[in-house]
């Protein structure tokens, strides 16, 4: 009885062991979280990335690294990525630029090679000219592109910023030069100093460039931050009412479904706290959580769509 009771008590110490053993195997994050970011460091999905580590340390003791992969317009970040277990140890910070970048340069990538798992802003795009610019309304705009046709020089960095240039062309009926910088910094100095009439961005482009002036927004309605800004709908371009600059954060495909949950309950927060909301909402921007199955929606929209202008 006793050998029988002793054997027992082993059997128990050893499936406690175990126990103990899968619980902490299965814990969730038990090392540092790796925030991939695809630009180099000042960029706004950057700023984007830093901010969320910041916020979520008010709900979460996980320890998370924002690293820089820039390159290859994205794509080294994202086979950076996919080289890495679909443990979720690996966030990667995402732009709709990604999905252009894919298009335009005719990558066999595989977008759902990803989980989009939390689209959290939506930042309107802008028409943004020379303060000192002869241009002061949309019509001036394409009234001169019009009377001198494929004259007008169009500056932005690749991806949708490119997008929004050619779309708004065939809306507009005009045509004109795309010339493709790296950085919107850049870009944003050559209209500075005159070597385009019009920059592609976003409105928290011009904060702190007085050189600059925004005089069309691609949103179904006036921001109240920029209440003097027309919509590109209120100055009779049709069909770009909602053409944004979403952010967003992706998972590895097979990450696990208890993984994806926390991160969701986390963005959650991060969406509901008054500092992030603040921080973006200054600039125009709007914060959302859009999760997997509509952030699914939109990846499948933007590869149709896209592929009509930037398609080589």
């Amino acid at each position: 009885m006793k050998r029988v009771a002793f054997a027992i008590m082993i059997l128990m110490m050893c499936g406690s062991v175990f126990m103990v053993g899968a619980q902490a195997k299965n814990e969730f994050p038990s090392k540092p979280i790796h925030v991939i970011v695809y630009t180099a460091p000042g960029g706004l999905i950057d700023i984007t990335a830093r901010k969320m580590v910041q916020i979520a340390a008010k709900y979460t003791n996980a320890t998370m690294v924002v690293e820089n992969k820039a390159g290859a317009g994205g794509l080294v970040a994202w086979e950076y990525v996919l080289s890495q277990p679909a443990d979720g140890y690996t966030l990667f910070a995402v732009t709709r630029s990604n999905i252009g970048n894919l298009i335009s340069t005719e990558s066999t990538m595989d977008p759902f090679t990803l989980d989009w798992i939390s689209l959290m802003v939506l930042d309107p795009e802008a028409i943004i000219v020379n303060s000192k610019s002869k241009y002061n309304t949309i019509a001036d705009i394409v009234a001169d592109a019009k009377a001198k046709p494929g004259k007008q020089i169009w500056i932005a960095p690749p991806g949708i910023d490119e997008y929004v240039t050619y779309k708004f062309w065939q809306k507009a009926g005009i045509s004109g030069k795309f010339v493709p910088f790296d950085s919107g910094a850049q870009a944003m100095a050559a209209v500075i100093g005159g070597q385009g009439q019009v920059y592609v961005g976003n409105p928290a482009d011009i904060s702190g460039k007085p050189d600059l002036k925004i005089i069309g927004l691609a949103a179904a309605q006036r921001l109240p931050q920029f209440p003097n800004v027309p919509t590109l709908k209120e100055s009779g371009i049709q069909g770009m009412d909602e053409e944004s600059m979403w952010r967003g954060f992706t998972v590895k495909k097979g990450t696990s479904a208890e993984i994806v949950k926390w991160y969701d309950t986390l963005f959650e927060k991060i969406t509901n706290d008054s500092e992030w909301k603040a921080f973006f909402e200054k600039d125009g921007m709007e914060v959302v959580h859009y999760r997997a199955d509509k952030f699914d929606a939109m990846i499948k929209n933007d590869m149709v769509e896209m592929k009509e202008f930037l398609k080589p």
